[in-house]
Protein backbone atom coordinates (compact mmCIF):
# COMPACT_ATOMS: atom_id res chain seq x y z
CA UNK A 1 0.00 0.00 0.00
CA UNK A 2 1.53 3.36 -1.01
CA UNK A 3 1.03 6.86 0.35
CA UNK A 4 -1.85 7.76 -1.94
CA UNK A 5 -3.76 4.57 -1.13
CA UNK A 6 -3.25 5.22 2.60
CA UNK A 7 -4.56 8.77 2.24
CA UNK A 8 -7.65 7.51 0.46
CA UNK A 9 -8.22 4.75 3.02
CA UNK A 10 -7.76 7.10 5.98
CA UNK A 11 -10.29 9.48 4.43
CA UNK A 12 -12.72 6.57 4.08
CA UNK A 13 -12.22 5.60 7.73
CA UNK A 14 -12.84 9.12 9.02
CA UNK A 15 -15.75 9.77 6.64
CA UNK A 16 -17.58 6.69 7.91
CA UNK A 17 -16.99 7.33 11.62
CA UNK A 18 -18.49 9.92 13.93
CA UNK A 19 -16.26 8.98 16.85
CA UNK A 20 -12.48 9.17 17.07
CA UNK A 21 -10.40 6.26 15.79
CA UNK A 22 -7.56 5.09 18.11
CA UNK A 23 -4.06 5.29 16.67
CA UNK A 24 -3.47 1.55 16.98
CA UNK A 25 -6.59 0.87 14.90
CA UNK A 26 -5.45 3.32 12.22
CA UNK A 27 -1.99 1.70 12.06
CA UNK A 28 -3.57 -1.75 11.70
CA UNK A 29 -5.92 -0.64 8.92
CA UNK A 30 -3.21 1.25 7.02
CA UNK A 31 -0.53 -1.39 7.69
CA UNK A 32 2.07 1.15 8.80
CA UNK A 33 3.76 2.67 11.86
CA UNK A 34 2.68 5.58 14.08
CA UNK A 35 5.23 7.86 12.42
CA UNK A 36 3.80 7.14 8.99
CA UNK A 37 0.28 7.89 10.20
CA UNK A 38 1.43 11.20 11.71
CA UNK A 39 3.06 12.16 8.40
CA UNK A 40 -0.08 11.28 6.43
CA UNK A 41 -2.35 13.20 8.82
CA UNK A 42 -0.05 16.21 8.66
CA UNK A 43 0.06 16.08 4.86
CA UNK A 44 -3.74 15.80 4.60
CA UNK A 45 -4.24 18.78 6.91
CA UNK A 46 -1.61 21.01 5.30
CA UNK A 47 -2.03 20.09 1.62
CA UNK A 48 -5.64 18.95 1.33
CA UNK A 49 -7.17 21.07 4.13
CA UNK A 50 -8.65 17.95 5.70
CA UNK A 51 -10.50 18.87 8.97
CA UNK A 52 -8.70 16.24 11.07
CA UNK A 53 -8.61 16.78 14.85
CA UNK A 54 -7.30 14.88 17.86
CA UNK A 55 -9.91 13.77 20.43
CA UNK A 56 -8.14 13.68 23.80
CA UNK A 57 -11.07 12.04 25.55
CA UNK A 58 -11.10 9.06 23.21
CA UNK A 59 -7.36 9.24 22.42
CA UNK A 60 -7.85 9.11 18.67
CA UNK A 61 -8.36 11.07 15.45
CA UNK A 62 -11.45 12.01 13.50
CA UNK A 63 -12.88 14.60 11.15
CA UNK A 64 -14.07 17.64 13.12
CA UNK A 65 -17.70 17.68 14.13
CA UNK A 66 -18.26 21.07 12.49
CA UNK A 67 -20.08 21.79 9.22
CA UNK A 68 -17.05 20.62 7.19
CA UNK A 69 -17.51 17.02 8.30
CA UNK A 70 -20.44 16.32 6.00
CA UNK A 71 -18.99 18.12 2.99
CA UNK A 72 -15.25 17.36 2.96
CA UNK A 73 -14.13 15.21 0.06
CA UNK A 74 -10.70 14.49 -1.32
CA UNK A 75 -9.90 16.77 -4.26
CA UNK A 76 -9.76 15.21 -7.72
CA UNK A 77 -6.19 16.44 -8.19
CA UNK A 78 -3.70 16.17 -5.33
CA UNK A 79 -0.84 18.05 -6.93
CA UNK A 80 -0.04 21.73 -6.51
CA UNK A 81 0.48 23.82 -9.65
CA UNK A 82 4.28 23.69 -9.23
CA UNK A 83 4.29 19.92 -8.67
CA UNK A 84 2.09 19.29 -11.69
CA UNK A 85 4.28 21.51 -13.87
CA UNK A 86 7.40 19.68 -12.70
CA UNK A 87 5.79 16.30 -13.38
CA UNK A 88 4.76 17.20 -16.94
CA UNK A 89 8.10 18.84 -17.73
CA UNK A 90 10.03 15.82 -16.45
CA UNK A 91 7.80 13.45 -18.39
CA UNK A 92 8.40 15.44 -21.59
CA UNK A 93 12.14 15.62 -20.92
CA UNK A 94 12.40 11.85 -20.52
CA UNK A 95 10.54 11.27 -23.78
CA UNK A 96 13.09 13.47 -25.58
CA UNK A 97 16.14 11.67 -24.17
CA UNK A 98 15.80 8.45 -26.13
CA UNK A 99 19.08 6.89 -27.21
CA UNK A 100 21.35 8.87 -24.89
CA UNK A 101 24.02 7.53 -22.58
CA UNK A 102 21.71 7.87 -19.58
CA UNK A 103 18.86 5.85 -21.03
CA UNK A 104 19.55 2.82 -18.80
CA UNK A 105 19.54 5.00 -15.69
CA UNK A 106 16.49 7.04 -16.70
CA UNK A 107 14.34 4.06 -17.64
CA UNK A 108 13.41 3.23 -14.00
CA UNK A 109 12.48 6.88 -13.41
CA UNK A 110 10.34 6.91 -16.55
CA UNK A 111 8.66 3.71 -15.40
CA UNK A 112 7.90 5.26 -12.01
CA UNK A 113 6.38 8.31 -13.69
CA UNK A 114 4.16 6.01 -15.73
CA UNK A 115 3.01 4.38 -12.51
CA UNK A 116 2.19 7.77 -11.01
CA UNK A 117 0.36 8.86 -14.14
CA UNK A 118 -1.83 5.75 -14.13
CA UNK A 119 -2.36 5.62 -10.35
CA UNK A 120 -6.06 5.05 -9.72
CA UNK A 121 -6.18 7.64 -6.92
CA UNK A 122 -4.46 10.52 -8.74
CA UNK A 123 -6.56 10.92 -11.91
CA UNK A 124 -3.51 11.81 -14.01
CA UNK A 125 -4.03 9.42 -16.90
CA UNK A 126 -5.01 12.24 -19.27
CA UNK A 127 -2.90 15.01 -17.72
CA UNK A 128 -0.64 15.36 -20.77
CA UNK A 129 -3.68 15.77 -23.05
CA UNK A 130 -5.75 17.99 -20.73
CA UNK A 131 -2.99 20.26 -19.39
CA UNK A 132 -0.68 21.94 -21.86
CA UNK A 133 2.42 24.10 -21.41
CA UNK A 134 3.27 25.32 -24.91
CA UNK A 135 6.86 26.44 -25.46
CA UNK A 136 6.85 29.95 -26.93
CA UNK A 137 9.91 30.85 -28.99
CA UNK A 138 11.77 27.81 -27.65
CA UNK A 139 15.36 27.34 -28.79
CA UNK A 140 17.12 24.03 -29.32
CA UNK A 141 20.15 23.78 -26.96
CA UNK A 142 22.39 22.92 -29.91
CA UNK A 143 24.75 20.00 -30.57
CA UNK A 144 27.16 20.68 -27.68
CA UNK A 145 24.83 20.64 -24.69
CA UNK A 146 26.23 17.35 -23.36
CA UNK A 147 29.82 18.61 -23.44
CA UNK A 148 28.90 21.82 -21.61
CA UNK A 149 26.76 20.02 -19.04
CA UNK A 150 29.44 17.39 -18.50
CA UNK A 151 32.12 20.01 -17.86
CA UNK A 152 29.80 21.79 -15.42
CA UNK A 153 29.00 18.66 -13.42
CA UNK A 154 32.54 17.25 -13.49
CA UNK A 155 34.06 20.65 -12.58
CA UNK A 156 36.30 20.89 -15.65
CA UNK A 157 37.46 24.02 -17.43
CA UNK A 158 36.03 24.55 -20.88
CA UNK A 159 37.45 26.13 -24.03
CA UNK A 160 34.93 27.31 -26.59
CA UNK A 161 34.27 29.62 -29.46
CA UNK A 162 31.29 31.85 -28.84
CA UNK A 163 29.05 33.54 -31.41
CA UNK A 164 27.31 36.44 -29.69
CA UNK A 165 23.79 37.34 -30.77
CA UNK A 166 24.03 40.92 -29.53
CA UNK A 167 26.85 42.04 -31.86
CA UNK A 168 27.24 39.00 -34.19
CA UNK A 169 30.89 38.72 -33.08
CA UNK A 170 32.98 35.57 -32.65
CA UNK A 171 35.38 35.16 -29.73
CA UNK A 172 37.41 32.42 -28.05
CA UNK A 173 36.82 31.88 -24.33
CA UNK A 174 38.28 29.75 -21.56
CA UNK A 175 35.72 29.45 -18.78
CA UNK A 176 35.02 27.69 -15.51
CA UNK A 177 31.38 26.54 -15.70
CA UNK A 178 29.30 27.28 -12.60
CA UNK A 179 25.63 26.64 -13.38
CA UNK A 180 23.35 25.61 -16.22
CA UNK A 181 20.08 27.57 -16.32
CA UNK A 182 16.84 26.87 -18.20
CA UNK A 183 15.19 30.27 -18.66
CA UNK A 184 12.40 31.41 -20.95
CA UNK A 185 12.61 28.30 -23.12
CA UNK A 186 16.39 28.55 -23.57
CA UNK A 187 19.50 27.00 -21.94
CA UNK A 188 22.26 29.20 -20.53
CA UNK A 189 25.67 28.68 -18.95
CA UNK A 190 26.80 30.82 -16.02
CA UNK A 191 30.60 30.72 -15.96
CA UNK A 192 33.76 32.45 -14.78
CA UNK A 193 35.33 33.91 -17.95
CA UNK A 194 39.13 33.96 -17.63
CA UNK A 195 39.60 36.39 -20.51
CA UNK A 196 37.23 38.91 -18.89
CA UNK A 197 38.16 38.00 -15.30
CA UNK A 198 34.47 38.13 -14.46
CA UNK A 199 31.26 36.13 -14.32
CA UNK A 200 29.41 35.89 -17.63
CA UNK A 201 26.30 34.19 -19.03
CA UNK A 202 26.39 32.33 -22.37
CA UNK A 203 23.58 30.96 -24.53
CA UNK A 204 24.48 27.29 -24.88
CA UNK A 205 23.08 27.13 -28.41
CA UNK A 206 25.66 29.80 -29.44
CA UNK A 207 28.66 27.82 -28.16
CA UNK A 208 30.82 26.37 -30.95
CA UNK A 209 33.29 23.47 -30.81
CA UNK A 210 33.75 23.34 -27.03
CA UNK A 211 36.32 21.05 -25.47
CA UNK A 212 37.15 20.24 -21.89
CA UNK A 213 40.59 21.17 -20.53
CA UNK A 214 42.88 19.48 -18.04
CA UNK A 215 42.63 22.11 -15.31
CA UNK A 216 39.93 21.94 -12.67
CA UNK A 217 37.26 24.62 -12.91
CA UNK A 218 37.43 27.56 -10.53
CA UNK A 219 34.63 27.28 -7.97
CA UNK A 220 32.83 30.54 -7.22
CA UNK A 221 31.12 30.74 -3.85
CA UNK A 222 27.33 30.24 -3.98
CA UNK A 223 26.71 33.50 -2.13
CA UNK A 224 28.75 35.40 -4.72
CA UNK A 225 26.91 33.72 -7.58
CA UNK A 226 23.56 34.61 -6.05
CA UNK A 227 24.63 38.20 -5.48
CA UNK A 228 25.74 38.50 -9.10
CA UNK A 229 22.87 36.70 -10.81
CA UNK A 230 19.87 36.82 -8.47
CA UNK A 231 19.71 40.53 -7.66
CA UNK A 232 19.69 41.78 -11.25
CA UNK A 233 16.74 41.64 -13.62
CA UNK A 234 16.39 38.64 -15.92
CA UNK A 235 19.12 36.32 -17.16
CA UNK A 236 21.91 38.92 -17.39
CA UNK A 237 24.12 39.09 -14.33
CA UNK A 238 25.54 42.00 -12.42
CA UNK A 239 24.63 43.77 -9.24
CA UNK A 240 21.31 45.59 -9.37
CA UNK A 241 22.43 49.19 -8.88
CA UNK A 242 19.44 50.98 -10.42
CA UNK A 243 15.66 50.95 -9.95
CA UNK A 244 13.28 51.31 -12.89
CA UNK A 245 10.03 53.11 -12.10
CA UNK A 246 7.23 52.07 -14.45
CA UNK A 247 3.62 53.28 -14.49
CA UNK A 248 1.04 51.12 -16.25
CA UNK A 249 -2.33 52.26 -17.55
CA UNK A 250 -5.49 51.57 -15.58
CA UNK A 251 -6.47 48.84 -18.04
CA UNK A 252 -3.07 47.09 -17.97
CA UNK A 253 -2.77 47.47 -14.18
CA UNK A 254 -5.19 44.62 -13.58
CA UNK A 255 -2.69 42.20 -15.19
CA UNK A 256 0.63 43.67 -14.10
CA UNK A 257 -0.37 43.87 -10.43
CA UNK A 258 -0.53 40.06 -10.36
CA UNK A 259 2.78 39.49 -12.21
CA UNK A 260 6.15 38.68 -10.63
CA UNK A 261 8.86 40.55 -12.50
CA UNK A 262 11.54 40.48 -9.80
CA UNK A 263 11.85 39.06 -6.25
CA UNK A 264 12.47 42.55 -4.80
CA UNK A 265 9.91 44.44 -6.87
CA UNK A 266 7.61 46.99 -5.23
CA UNK A 267 4.20 47.86 -6.62
CA UNK A 268 1.25 50.04 -5.69
CA UNK A 269 -1.99 51.28 -7.21
CA UNK A 270 -2.16 55.02 -7.78
CA UNK A 271 -5.20 57.12 -6.95
CA UNK A 272 -6.32 57.22 -10.61
CA UNK A 273 -6.22 53.40 -10.96
CA UNK A 274 -2.85 53.18 -12.68
CA UNK A 275 -0.15 50.87 -11.27
CA UNK A 276 3.38 51.85 -10.32
CA UNK A 277 6.05 49.15 -10.41
CA UNK A 278 9.61 49.56 -9.12
CA UNK A 279 12.14 46.99 -10.38
CA UNK A 280 15.83 46.66 -9.43
CA UNK A 281 18.11 46.07 -12.42
CA UNK A 282 21.70 46.29 -13.58
CA UNK A 283 21.85 45.33 -17.26
CA UNK A 284 18.90 46.94 -19.09
CA UNK A 285 18.63 44.84 -22.28
CA UNK A 286 16.03 42.34 -21.12
CA UNK A 287 14.04 44.86 -19.09
CA UNK A 288 13.77 47.13 -22.15
CA UNK A 289 12.23 44.30 -24.18
CA UNK A 290 9.72 43.50 -21.44
CA UNK A 291 8.72 47.16 -21.18
CA UNK A 292 8.32 47.51 -24.95
CA UNK A 293 5.86 44.62 -25.16
CA UNK A 294 3.36 46.73 -23.19
CA UNK A 295 3.47 49.50 -25.83
CA UNK A 296 1.32 52.52 -25.04
CA UNK A 297 0.15 51.05 -21.73
CA UNK A 298 3.38 51.78 -19.84
CA UNK A 299 5.50 54.87 -19.17
CA UNK A 300 9.05 54.81 -17.81
CA UNK A 301 9.48 57.53 -15.18
CA UNK A 302 13.01 56.75 -14.01
CA UNK A 303 15.95 56.54 -14.34
CA UNK A 304 16.34 59.20 -17.03
CA UNK A 305 18.82 57.09 -19.05
CA UNK A 306 16.45 54.11 -19.04
CA UNK A 307 13.53 56.31 -20.11
CA UNK A 308 15.72 57.67 -22.93
CA UNK A 309 16.66 54.15 -24.04
CA UNK A 310 13.02 53.06 -24.26
CA UNK A 311 12.16 56.31 -26.05
CA UNK A 312 14.87 55.68 -28.68
CA UNK A 313 13.53 52.19 -29.35
CA UNK A 314 9.97 53.47 -29.74
CA UNK A 315 11.08 56.30 -32.02
CA UNK A 316 13.00 53.85 -34.21
CA UNK A 317 9.95 51.62 -34.49
CA UNK A 318 7.72 54.59 -35.33
CA UNK A 319 10.16 55.69 -38.02
CA UNK A 320 9.91 52.27 -39.69
CA UNK A 321 6.12 52.42 -39.79
CA UNK A 322 6.09 56.04 -40.92
CA UNK A 323 8.57 55.30 -43.72
CA UNK A 324 6.50 52.32 -44.89
CA UNK A 325 3.32 54.40 -44.84
CA UNK A 326 4.93 57.11 -46.98
CA UNK A 327 6.26 54.58 -49.52
CA UNK A 328 2.84 52.92 -49.80
CA UNK A 329 1.25 56.27 -50.49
Amino acid sequence: MDKFDRVFQLHTIFANRRTAVPMEDICARLECSNKTVYRIIGWMKNKLNAPIEFDRERDGYRYSAGPQQATFELPGLWFSADELQALLLLEGFLKDRSGGLLVDHLTPLSRRLDQLRTHKRLNLSSAAQRIRMPALAARDPGPYFQIVAGATLQRQKLWMEYHSRSDDAYSERTVSPQRIIFYREGWYLDAWDESRDALRTFSIDRIIRPRTLEGRAIDIDEARLDEHYATAYGIFGGKADKVAVLVFSKERARWVADEKWHPQQQGRFLADGRYELRIPYGESRELVMDVLRHGQDVEVLAPIEFRAEVSRRLSAALEIYTREAVSDA
